[in-house]
């Protein structure tokens, strides 16, 4: 089988180093080391998101993937996912294949429409544009790749007559995905496109977002495309033993999440119901076997080939970061790929 590809994710959140808050600038390099034992360790992807508010240090990733294509040799460098309806399809692709040429080859990115919406005021974009402004900046992305030279004209940007770009990315672009957070409507585009799907799952039961793959994949047949890969990103943390990963995720995601549930008029989560999340949920928290045996059960269920787990949470400890990231690497990729050569009965 095709090998299933495992990978971190990181919105660069401040991390803590015993007492002290480490700053933004200490924690910005501090992804690049992190990169670095990801690699070391033998995972497949270090992406990066895109958010303006405190405690985030991820508004300029291309320059971040820039710093960490240097450290690197050959890990995969993408995004966790960019904000395209705020971005400008031209300068996004210029920064992607300078990204894409110094670090020869290792650039990739996810595309959405944004769940957190703090950049529309800060560039000056209206909400009431939502959704045409990703569909239109997603067509001249694309394309942008796809041509050479692009005449393209639209309501979201100046047109384009006979326009060339450079540095040029390699033949066909580079791996683009669309994320998705539950809109069949998103599904739908990125099968038009012929683009991947990256299903963002950070609550309830994985296995809810089986119609959204079955439908990708009738999709891609109706519109002449291809089967094309579907990956998931989640949240989580590995740790020696299950108890003590639940006590270092739920002691910082816990704040984190209950004030997300203030601002955005949700619940906040109970132990109880953070303890199901693990069981059963989007939470990927535990031993390496827990882990592994739930993203191996996650990727057959879904149909997945890449797995990205999201494992920076506000203040976590830098020492829990560095161990999940080996054990991730060293323990838990070589025994997803191992059960998923098994039967599903042995999953």
């Amino acid at each position: 089988m095709t090998t299933f590809q495992l990978g971190l994710n990181s919105f660069g959140e401040v991390a803590t180093d015993g007492d002290r808050v480490l700053s933004d600038a200490e924690t910005l390099r501090l992804l690049v080391e992190e990169a670095r034992l990801a690699e070391s360790v033998g995972l497949d992807v270090f992406s990066v998101g895109e958010h303006y508010r405190a405690g985030h240090n991820d508004s300029a990733t291309p320059v971040l993937l820039a710093a960490v294509a240097t450290a690197t040799e050959r890990i995969g460098l993408g995004t966790s996912v960019t904000v395209l309806s705020t971005n400008d399809p031209v300068r996004l692709y210029h920064e992607f294949s300078t990204l894409d040429a110094v670090s020869n080859g290792r650039a990739q990115i996810v595309l959405g429409r944004a769940s957190a919406t703090e950049s529309f005021p800060l560039f000056g974009y209206d909400l009431a544009d939502y959704e045409q402004l990703f569909e239109e900046k997603l067509d001249l992305f694309v394309r942008l790749q796809r041509e050479d030279p692009v005449t393209w004209s639209g309501t979201v940007r100046a047109p384009l007559v006979e326009q060339r770009l450079h540095p040029r990315m390699r033949p066909g672009g580079i791996p683009t995905w669309i994320g998705v957070g539950g809109s069949p409507n998103s599904v739908i585009r990125a099968a038009r496109y012929g683009l991947p799907l990256m299903l963002a799952i950070i609550g309830g039961r994985p296995q809810r977002f089986a119609g959204h793959v079955e439908l990708h994949q009738r999709a891609l047949a109706q519109f002449g495309h291809a089967t094309l890969p579907v990956g998931q990103h989640s949240l989580g943390l590995v740790a020696d033993t299950d108890e003590e990963a639940a006590e270092t995720w739920w002691r910082h995601w816990q704040p984190v999440v209950t004030a997300l549930a203030r601002e955005r008029g949700f619940y906040a989560p109970t132990r109880e119901r953070y303890q199901a999340e693990i069981d059963h949920g989007a939470l990927f928290v535990g031993s390496p076997e827990t882990v592994a045996r739930k993203i191996a059960a996650t990727a057959r269920d879904l149909r997945l080939s890449r797995f990205d787990l999201k494992y920076d949470v506000m203040h976590l400890p830098l020492q829990a970061r560095a161990r999940t990231i080996e054990l991730l690497g060293r323990e838990v990729a070589p025994r997803v790929q191992e059960l998923l050569t098994m039967e599903p009965s042995h999953v």
